[in-house]
Order: C-alpha cells, then structure tokens, then sequence
C-alpha cells in the first residue's frame, strides 16, 4: 500500500499552502485532488480573480477583529477570528517574498481610498491584494517540483480510514481516471477540499466540488460549525452562465423587466447594493436580490449604464474582463439569477487547524469558526492561506512524532455500490430538493420538507446498492451517501436557527 507523512485532499489556495507549508517543514507530502491540480473555487474560472484583503497595519488588526465579529452576527469564534487576523500579514509576506508570487495592488494610493476598495459588508479601506489565477499557479507548480510534492489529480476523497484508537491513518481514494479504489496511509491527513456549493443545482463553485468531505470527517468524530450559513451570489445567466455578478457595479445596472420595488427607493437601494457581493438579510438592499430570487431560474433582465468617465478602477477592470475575456458588452442585454456561492461554515476546528479526531486536519472553505453569518469581501482567500498554511505546519509536526509502523495499516476498501444511472437520478434529486427550499426563502414548512425529501431519497440509495459492485458504483454511492448526510446537517442547522442573522433568511 502506498504511504505519505501527510496527505492533503484539496488543491485550492488552502491545500496547496497546507501542502507547501507541511514539505518546508520535511515531510513527504501528496496532494490528492478530485479535479485537476489546482482547481476547486479557488480556480474557478467565472471570475477575473481573487480579492485578498488584511489590516492595514497592526494598529488596524483589532478594528478588522471586531468588524468581523460585528458582520458575523457574533456566531463567529473568538480565538479562530484574532488568529485568522494575526496571521494575514505574514501569510501575504510569505506569498509575495517566499513563494514569489505577483499580487496586485491598487494603481495609487488615491485609489485605494475610493469606495470601490471597502470590503464587501466592511465599513472602511483595509490593505487589498489581487490575487490572479497565473502567478499563483507558476509559483506553486515550481514550489511543487522544488519540494517533490506528489501529485494525484483526479483521486477523489471516499472515506478515512481509523486505527483501533480512532486515529485517522489513511483514506480510501477513488481514481476517476483509471476508475478503480486506492488507499493510501498517512500519517497525518489534511481536508481542503472546498465548501457546500456542490449540493445545488445552480453554483459558482467548480464542478470538481463534490461537498462530500464533511460528512466523511463527521462520520469519523470532527463536528461541524455554522454550516446554515451559506453565501447566495448574483450571477449571470444570459448571455453566459456561471459568471460572478460584479457587485461594485449594481449603482449602473438598469431593470429591463418590472420588480417590485418602488422606483422612487430603487437608485438608493442599488447603491447599497453595490457595497457587497452576496445576500444578506441585515441590509435593506436584500429587496434586490429577493427580486432577482422571485424571477426564478430564467433570471430577472437588465443592462449596465456605465458613465462615460471617471469609471472607477475596480468597475473598468471588471468592465474589460468581461468584454475580453468572456465577450460580453457592456450594453448587452443580461440575466442574473441567485446561485450558492461559497460556505461561512464547514467542519469545526482549533488554533492549530486540529478537527479534534486524531491525525485529522482542515482548512479553508471545508471549515468554519473563522467566519459568522456574513462575511467580508477578501476573507475567504486569506482564510485559505492562513489556515492552509497553519494546517500544513500542524500536519507535519503530527507526522514526525508518529512511528513508521503508524503507515502499516491495512485499509479495507467498501464493497457496497450503486449503478451510475440511479447515482446521476438521486443526485439530481438531492440537488434541486436543495435548492428549492434551502437558498434564500427559508421556512420551517420548506425545510421539513426538504428533510422528508432527502429520508426518501438516503432509503432509496440503500435499497438501490448492491454488494461486490464496480470500483466507480462503490465511489457513486459513497458520495451520494455522503453528500446527503451533510445536505441533512445544513438543513438541521437551518431549522434550529430560526431568526434571520446575516446569510441565512427565514422568510417566515
């Protein structure tokens, strides 16, 4: 059987750093990715890139604490939120000098006092760094050669495997290449493998994220924390699909179908609008996105009224993507419906990225704590780096203290599979019960019924399986399974809350 000091499921901006961080410290480490190498949200390509934004300077930290914990509804943890901040700095030093990677800045520093650099949900300029897709993939591909880091793309999380103690010391992988089981025992494992998105039917997330490694970590003793709340993002559905709705443009968009709201209030509403990205119930303005909600999946119409001049800079860059890179004019006549976006919740964990299960560790969008109800702009890509760095050095340090005979263990493959056509019929079932009931119009009512649904469709599965099934129907039954049981938790979670706070609308 195959064996590695640490290994990282998850190649996004969490897992690689995890990754990068775990060999620095010498270990042998393998990442092991559902899609391609450096994929997941991370890389997800209906987007001009990734905003990364930290305190301006350490006078600045506490504020940035408090903003988040203010944003957050207060469901955020305390000692995850002042590590989370305390670590932005260096973790964006340690990107621009150690790995070498070119971040954007502001073009002046006049610009990055307009208002079009405050942080979505923030309140005032923190520092800002663009993250763009090429140089963060150059520089981690030559760290990957430089460190041996090995690589197995396509190789999807199916289970963890426990020892007799309860530590985690190896998984069960699925190849989607070749389609047959692997195991691979480590000595320390590392869950990075992105957030909730996977579960409806409409997502700005990457096909790659399965949404299943939560509820593999739940079923081998981590917990999960905050996962009611999830972020609903405007996006494109005409002309293209899958485009992340640019939100510091609201203030020019113009209706082209009636909504109910008053005219007389719509200008001041769009201009709150353009202050965040994704819905939230505190503000006003979520009049907008219950009106783009109510248009249903044909999306609501509308079009940019871009002033001639004095566009500001974050609005032209995304002006010329749009228009370069995905052919799309300003004057075209569009489609926004609401898609899931990414997760504020996800497994719980320490200071030290630690799930509290032995051998276990997680970071980025898979986790939670380190952010509440609503967060800021900026955040989830810091999220990444910090814990996915925290993560790595924790793994490491696991793995040196564990004995070579810790990668000894037989790791028994599952035997029980479902056909690939029942798989693709429940999972689709799975994901539009979810995205009925469980986007921004939440109720008791619909939430039962969502549950209900998903009963019907987990004693289905089961009927369904069979013993000593192919390697790709052992897999397709393991994700559904997995993937129903953490769509059950969010739904738990959505009904045991039952006020409205941030992300998370109770309609009734």
């Amino acid at each position: 059987m195959e064996s590695t000091d640490v290994l990282v499921i998850g190649s996004g901006i969490a897992g690689l750093c995890a990754a990068i961080e775990a060999a620095r410290a010498g270990a042998t480490v393998t990442i092991a990715s559902a899609g391609k190498t450096m994929s997941g949200s991370s890389f997800f390509p209906g987007t001009w890139g990734l905003g990364l934004i930290g305190p301006v300077d350490e006078g600045d930290e506490q504020d940035l604490i408090d903003t988040i914990q203010a944003v957050g509804g207060g469901v955020a943890d305390p000692t995850l939120v002042q590590t989370f901040v305390h670590g932005i700095p260096k973790a964006i030093q340690w990107l621009e000098q150690d790995l070498g990677v070119e971040l954007q800045h502001p073009q002046s520093a006049e610009s990055a006092q307009q208002k079009q650099f405050i942080p979505c949900f923030d309140h005032k300029t923190r520092m800002w760094r663009g993250l763009t897709r090429k140089p963060l993939e150059d520089a981690c591909t030559a760290q990957i050669e430089t460190l041996g880091i090995r690589l197995l793309p396509r190789h999807e999380l199916i289970d963890l495997f426990e020892d007799t103690n309860g530590r985690i010391t190896g998984t069960v992988l699925y190849d989607r290449a070749n389609e047959h089981l692997v195991s691979i025992a480590a000595k320390a494992t590392i869950i990075a493998a992105g957030g909730t998105g996977g579960l409806f039917e409409r997502s700005l997330t990457s096909a790659d994220v399965l949404s299943s490694s939560q509820a593999i970590a739940l079923a081998h003793g981590a917990s999960l924390t905050n996962i009611e709340f999830m972020q609903m993002m405007p996006g494109f559905i005409e002309p293209k699909r899958n485009l992340v709705f640019n939100e510091k443009t609201w203030r020019y968009v113009k209706f082209d179908q009636p909504v109910d709201i008053a005219n007389e209030k719509l200008d001041d509403l769009l201009e709150q609008r353009s202050g965040y990205g994704p819905f939230t119930s505190r503000l006003a303005s979520s009049a907008i996105d219950l009106a783009i909600d109510q248009a249903g999946a044909e999306g609501l119409a509308l079009h940019y009224d871009f002033p001639r001049e004095d566009v500001p800079e974050f609005v032209q860059t995304f002006a010329t993507w749009l228009q370069d890179e995905r052919g799309i004019a300003p004057t075209d006549e569009m489609r926004v419906a609401m898609y899931a976006h990414a997760a504020n919740g996800g497994i719980k964990i320490d200071k030290t990225a630690y799930t509290g299960v032995e051998g276990l560790y997680a970071c980025g969008e898979a986790t939670g704590g380190m952010h509440g109800a609503d967060r800021i702009g900026g955040l989830s890509s810091a999220n990444g780096i910090v814990f996915g760095r925290i993560a790595g050095a924790s793994a490491a340090l696991a793995a040196q203290k564990e004995p070579e005979t810790a990668l000894k263990a037989d790791i028994a493959l599952p035997q029980y599979g479902i056909a690939a056509t029942d798989a693709e019929r429940l999972t689709h079932g799975l994901k539009h019960t979810m995205s009925t009931y469980c986007m921004i119009n939440r109720t008791e009512t619909g939430l039962s019924e969502a549950l209900h649904e998903l009963e019907g469709l987990k004693t289905e599965a089961t009927t369904l399986s069979t013993q000593k099934a192919q390697d790709s129907e052992v897999a397709a039954l393991a994700r559904l399974q997995s993937q129903i049981q953490l769509a059950q938790e969010m739904i738990k979670a959505m009904r045991k809350r039952t006020e409205s706070l941030g992300s998370h609308y109770r309609a009734d």
